[in-house]
């Protein structure tokens, strides 16, 4: 039998910077993603890349005084480093400044979408976002502002490609409402549709290379213009598995099952792109997830604020899986949530050091007095409540429920009074609460893959030993 094949992606991110706590969400609701399909016996491939044809990389390469591929370069690694940090299985990570993989394929594209005569080329004037790389109207800004950037656009007048948008309308809307292409939540899928009904411009495709300052793809026949990064970027997700180099490896992947991005960029994901396929004649992806922002103190992370929470030193202080652990269990899959330091460590301590560390060391010491023999371990599956959460998107309820059942354990460890038990009730009543906490290191696999194998491979030996606590109490 043919294994089955799973195809996801995180958004493309900008180099500018170094990555922040919702670059740091996003991979781990994607790693989280990719390892529950693994157990369930899917081959899986996730890919995500460096957005590095923008013109807001060039000015911060410039305001850094190094030269631009320099900048990319050292930036580009620590963002695929980070997967790394974060122990997100990454299986390509594909630059936007890739000749070999990456170019060949945006021309392509490039090519099937002008072959169908959806692009032509036009002079234009408009109000410019640098943060978002987007042209903006009047009534998308807020007192003259982005509203997401919270700066003035600024005022753009040159000659560029344009791509039909317009002529994909009515396909669009169809293809939404159907779920044929599916927005998850329902609530970001209402707001693509409420665009869409508003009516589509055409938009533009290129830029010229002065004014990319010469980072960018060449257009096709057209050297004195540079394809837009939003055309170009969105294409890393059919570059990463062969578009335009390896004709075998994209039949096998493509189209993707699942893009995960956050609500910022969703217009690109859910309108432009699936019209540029459209418009090029190629397979449209499957489904597309869209989670929300991370507050701090329920205030937007800001610098002037104070209140910008570094991904790094959380990680460095208490480690990788707490910090996973928060994101995962704290911050709702599809919605906005917040993070503070006295919110994370309040959770570590309850349901980390008190819950769940807790637990396995009382097990394991009722265990050891007892010169306790484990039964023999049977082949686990997920939880049926497990699966349907994380099929669904709810990352969060997959843990509140895992949760829910090291509170049960610890209830039964009180009200039966396991280590005033005598004989068979006590085998009994220790084979009840080592299966439980084989069956949760089993749901936690997905989430925290080290504290799992920890708790595998201390409950899975002949005979079961104390040991030091998962998730020391802070001081």
């Amino acid at each position: 039998m043919a294994t089955k094949k799973y195809y996801l992606t995180t958004a493309i991110p900008y180099v500018n910077a170094k990555p922040h706590i919702g670059h740091a969400l996003e991979y781990v609701v994607a790693d989280a993603i990719h390892r529950y399909l693994e157990l369930r016996g899917y081959e899986v491939c996730l890919v995500s890349g460096a957005d590095e044809n923008a013109l807001k990389n060039v000015q911060a390469a410039e305001a850094a005084g190094k030269p631009v591929q320099q900048f990319l370069d050292d930036n580009s690694k620590t963002f695929a480093e980070f997967y790394k940090l974060l122990e997100v299985s990454l299986d390509e990570f594909r630059r936007g400044t890739d000749q070999k993989y990456h170019w060949p394929g945006v021309q392509k594209l490039w090519n099937l979408v002008n072959a169908r005569g959806d692009i032509y080329k036009k002079k234009y004037k408009g109000l410019y976002c640098i943060g978002c790389e987007e042209f903006k109207t009047e009534k998308e800004l807020t007192d003259g502002k982005c509203p997401i950037h919270d700066k003035a656009p600024e005022e753009v007048e040159e000659e560029n490609y344009f791509f039909k948008l317009s002529k994909y309308q009515d396909k669009l809307l169809k293809l939404i409402e159907s779920d044929e292409y599916e927005i998850v939540p329902q609530k970001r899928k209402n707001e693509i549709l409420a665009f869409l009904k508003d009516g589509l411009t055409d938009i533009s495709i290129s830029r010229s290379k002065e004014r990319a300052k010469g980072i960018g793809v060449p257009v096709p026949n057209d050297n004195s213009q540079l394809v837009f990064v939003w055309f170009d970027a969105l294409n890393i997700y059919q570059t990463g598995v062969g578009f335009g180099y390896d004709d075998v490896l994209w039949k096998k992947w493509w189209p993707a099952n699942l893009h995960i991005i956050g609500k910022d960029i969703i217009r690109f994901h859910a309108v432009y792109w699936p019209a540029i396929l459209l418009s090029a004649g190629l397979p449209l992806p499957k489904k597309l997830l869209v989670h929300g922002f991370i507050t701090s103190g329920g205030r937007k992370m800001s610098k002037t604020i104070g209140n910008v929470i570094d991904p790094y030193e959380v990680i460095e202080k208490h480690g990788i899986e707490p910090f996973r652990y928060f994101l995962l269990s704290q911050i709702p899959t599809k919605d906005d949530g917040d993070f503070s330091i006295q919110h994370f460590e309040e959770s570590y301590q309850a349901d980390l050091a008190n819950g769940l560390g807790n637990l396995v060391s009382r097990i394991a010491g009722l265990a050891e007095r007892e010169v306790f023999t484990v039964p023999e371990s049977k082949q686990l599956s997920f939880s049926k409540e497990v699966s349907e959460f994380v099929t669904n998107y709810d990352l969060e309820k997959a843990l509140s429920f895992i949760w829910e059942r090291i509170k049960l354990a610890d209830i039964f460890i009180n009200k039966r009074g396991v280590w005033n038990l005598k004989g068979t009730q006590k085998q009994a009543a220790l084979a009840n609460l080592v299966g439980q906490i084989r069956q949760i290191s089993y749901d936690l696999k997905p989430f925290l893959p080290e504290t799992s194998e920890k708790i595998e491979k201390q409950f899975k030996d002949p005979k079961i030993k104390s040991t030091k606590p998962l998730f020391p109490r802070l001081k």
